[in-house]
């Protein structure tokens, strides 16, 4: 190890002697931290910048895989290299299991020790810097928490900053799951109101009376039940966005009060005659088309022109594939670390599947499908045992409960064969297409239809 790269050590070891001479013999190519008990090396673990650790398994106050346990709670990939004078098959193999980078048995030879170190600082080293890179890729593809590369969240980017400083009403529309909120969110946080309050309303979860209550708030004695007034969501959401989603789902009498504070800033609370005035930006979202309501006589048409100022359309995850492994990575970052996994990543064979499943519930679900996979796995891999069977093994005869048409399952039927394929070829179009017996040109074109992209392969 060159002279400036020195890893810096955690030796834990309740001999005193045996503490001394790993000190003295490992600190002119490590920076050494010694401690004679786990409590005092776990302080040191809490206060320094450390690269790998050396843990004795006997010591006086704590058990030495208890504190491998601690490290890993905190750093789940950080290198500790167990050590013990009485080493057992079975203590081994638990060691392991608890995330151990190795079990060494004393007596021990000097070379032993420094080679392991510098593998488990080369290790460290590694895992940081991957982390780092991870980040710079996070902050190059997300916006205000919401992650994308692809040419359409890189459009909608640029729309939340042009809508974010001024006031006008904004439609957001989008399949469910697809991060309508988070969108939301971006734009409240970007904007002048961001020290003020974000409310968010589902409309389709409640009942239209209690909606309006919630809503404008009501004054005691105003309906039964109504022992005390209570003021409304549009006054907690004064001087900053109330977000109401699911506009579609409301009542026409609804939509006629709601187009009143959107035309006057004010409203009345239920039972009382005295008007409110707020100053509240609205923004709405929405699962279906609200123009085909209005043309359905199911929604206002005044109502939609004023909430229809700028409209925002999130694609579906099926139509922006290329931002799935960064949405993967983030997931997986995440759930490992709250359910205290040591993850390094999926399996090129589950990263596969995941980008060319359609997701009908869009983000949402593979958020879902990540942490599930992290909870179930038992090693640092996601592999695609652990995707859930319509991913890993897609029926192509049924639905949930019917049988689907042809053109459905003859989809399904290419998409699984071109994965299979371009897995086999390593993402090779031209052996592909010869073990298909198809031109190239024909690949590609189906290719595109299926949204399936070669280089995920290579």
């Amino acid at each position: 190890m060159e002279m400036g790269e020195k890893g810096r050590v955690l030796i834990i070891d309740d001999d005193p002697k045996i503490l001394e001479l790993l000190s003295k013999a490992l600190k002119e190519n490590y920076y050494v931290f010694p401690s004679l008990t786990g409590s005092g090396g776990l302080e040191i673990f809490k206060n320094e910048i450390l690269d790998a650790a050396l843990v004795d398994i006997k010591l006086p106050d704590i058990d030495g895989l208890d504190v491998l346990v601690e490290i890993k709670k905190t750093l789940p990939d950080f290198p500790v290299i167990i050590i013990t004078g009485h080493a057992s098959i079975p203590l081994a193999v638990r060691a392991m299991k608890l995330g151990a980078f190795y079990f060494v048995k004393k007596p021990f030879e000097l070379e032993e020790i420094t080679s392991l170190l510098d593998k488990a600082i080369e290790h460290s080293r590694l895992i940081r810097d991957y982390r780092r890179l991870q980040n710079i890729a996070l902050e190059k593809y997300s916006f205000s928490g919401i992650i994308g590369r692809s040419k359409k969240m890189k459009e909608i980017f640029e729309i939340i900053k042009l809508v974010a400083s001024t006031d006008v009403t904004v439609l957001i529309e989008g399949e469910s799951g697809t991060g309508k909120e988070l969108v939301a969110r971006a734009i409240h946080v970007n904007s002048p109101r961001k020290d003020k309050n974000f409310v968010p309303v589902n409309c389709s979860a409640l009942p239209e009376s209690l909606l309006e209550s919630e809503l404008f708030g009501y004054k005691k004695g105003a309906f039964t039940g109504a022992a005390t007034s209570k003021p409304g969501l549009f006054e907690e959401a004064d001087g900053g966005t109330l977000f109401l989603d699911e506009i579609g789902s409301t009542t026409p009498a609804f939509q006629s009060k709601l187009l009143r504070v959107l035309e006057d800033g004010m409203f009345y609370h239920l039972g009382s005659t005295k008007p409110v005035k707020v100053d509240v930006r609205i923004i709405t979202a929405t699962n279906v088309s609200l123009e085909e309501a209005v043309q359905k006589k199911l929604f206002r048409e005044d109502l939609f022109y004023r909430l229809n100022v700028v409209k925002l359309r999130l694609p579906p995850l099926r139509e922006r594939k290329n931002d799935i492994p960064l949405l993967v990575n983030h997931f997986l970052e995440h759930y490992a670390k709250k359910h205290n996994k040591n993850i390094k990543g999926v399996s090129e064979k589950a990263l596969a599947l995941l980008v060319n499943y359609h997701w009908p519930g869009n983000v949402r679900e593979l958020e879902n499908v990540i942490e599930r996979a992290v909870i179930l796995t038992t090693t640092d891999t996601i592999d695609e045992h652990l995707l859930p069977d319509k991913i890993y093994k897609p029926d192509i005869t049924t639905t949930d409960t019917e049988i689907m048409n042809y053109e459905k399952a003859k989809e399904i039927f290419e998409r699984n064969y071109l994965t299979n394929l371009l897995r086999h070829t390593k993402g090779n179009v031209s052996l592909a297409a010869k073990i298909a017996g198809q031109a190239r040109q024909n690949l590609y074109i189906k290719f595109k239809q299926l949204g399936i992209n070669p280089k995920d392969f290579t």
